[in-house]
């Protein structure tokens, strides 16, 4: 591990982003026909190594529906409109009409609208129906309070999801998450992030976590870097995670922990890369926010852009580019990655020559200068 010292007792580690890498093929080649892309976390799989993000303008309870038939697994927001409203409809073409200048305070008022637990369990309760995995997310702050009814309405996967998620978080208040303690009381997996250090990761994996959501600060709908001066370069979070992963499958005795690359995944080339540094899935925001289905109708915004002391994202127009099968399985009518997006990853690792995920984690890549 290389450090440059920027000043007289100030060193810093050098960090790539994907943009920075790129991968090298090997001495063979498969069909694309022949590769395998599934992925399997506890006892649930999928065609599609990849998680929507839980976010508004991705995820509704029907988009949920709708990407799990296509392979994928779609969390729905629990602290979202889908839980305050029983029609968030209104809001959402509020928020994709109203000026920019307007936006943040505006969602800063929907979104203060109460959570309503009865909405958490119709609206899983509607993709349960559906015959789809079901998985939801909160907040690490939101988890103490609301975690029965998310475990009452009969979720399979739990996600707790923030900026930064550490086992060791220090508060002066007795409902202060023990996520160690959360996570052995319940009876389903549990997926905790962001976190992009080793150390951070390995908590969280002594912790219990099913898996770790890799990632925090680069989003496409993030501020963080500006409001708080906090992000890691992806490809170097992604290969630190998962080196903490294999210690910690010595450490455990054989106990997998899966790694989720979350952020900076935009397109087709980035879950190449993702998955080439370490991770076993994706989660992907943007991408999808762009499908004809899309709840945001055209825009983008994470749980950071409504926060009501300290917002660290914003909304972002991202149109639409298509179908939501268009956009994960094709056909695409672009060129530049954004669509057909598990299809060029398919090719990718069949131009590589490996026939699964796990194989392809070991793929060579270097990195570039431009």
């Amino acid at each position: 591990m290389s450090f440059i010292e920027i000043a007289p007792g100030k060193r810093a580690r050098q960090a790539y982003s994907f943009d920075d890498i790129a991968i090298v093929p090997s001495r063979r080649t498969r069909d694309p026909e022949d590769v395998s892309i599934t992925w399997q976390i506890d006892a649930y799989k999928f065609e599609l190594p990849m998680m929507a993000a839980p976010m508004d303008s991705v995820v509704s309870p029907e988009t949920a529906i709708a990407i799990g038939k296509l392979g994928g697994l779609a969390v729905l927001n629990l602290e979202g409109l889908w839980t305050r409203y029983e029609d968030p409809r209104i809001q959402l073409g509020e928020i994709a009409s109203m000026p920019d200048a307007h936006a943040t305070r505006r969602m800063q008022e929907l979104y203060a609208a109460p959570i309503q637990p009865t909405l958490i369990k119709e609206r899983l309760k509607q993709i349960r129906d559906a015959g789809i995995t079901v998985a939801g997310s909160l907040s690490p702050a939101r988890t103490f309070e609301f975690h029965k009814s998310v475990v009452d309405a009969g979720v399979d996967i739990f996600v707790i999801r923030g900026t930064t998620v550490s086992a060791e978080h220090v508060a002066n208040n007795d409902e202060a998450l023990n996520l160690k303690k959360f996570i052995y009381e319940l009876d389903v997996p549990v997926i905790v992030g962001g976190c992009a250090t080793a150390s951070g990761a390995l908590h969280l994996m002594r912790a219990g976590a099913a898996g770790v959501l890799v990632g925090f600060g680069g989003g496409s709908a993030h501020t963080t870097r500006k409001v708080l001066g906090i992000e890691v370069p992806m490809a170097s979070a992604v290969a630190e995670v998962a080196s903490a992963r294999r210690d910690y499958l010595d450490e455990s005795g054989g106990r997998y922990v899966h790694v989720i690359a979350d952020g900076s995944v935009g397109r087709s080339g980035d879950i190449a890369k993702a998955i080439a540094c370490g991770a076993d899935a994706v989660m992907m925001g943007s991408p999808l926010a762009k499908a004809v289905e899309a709840p945001g109708l055209g825009w983008h915004w994470g749980s950071e852009a409504h926060h009501q002391q300290l917002p660290r994202g914003e909304r972002v127009a991202v149109g639409t580019a298509g179908t939501l099968k268009e956009i994960l399985l094709g056909p695409s009518h672009e060129a530049d990655g954004s669509m057909n997006l598990f299809g060029a990853f398919r090719r990718a690792m069949a131009t590589c020559g490996y026939s699964d995920v796990k194989e392809f984690q070991r793929v060579e890549v270097l990195i570039h200068h431009a």
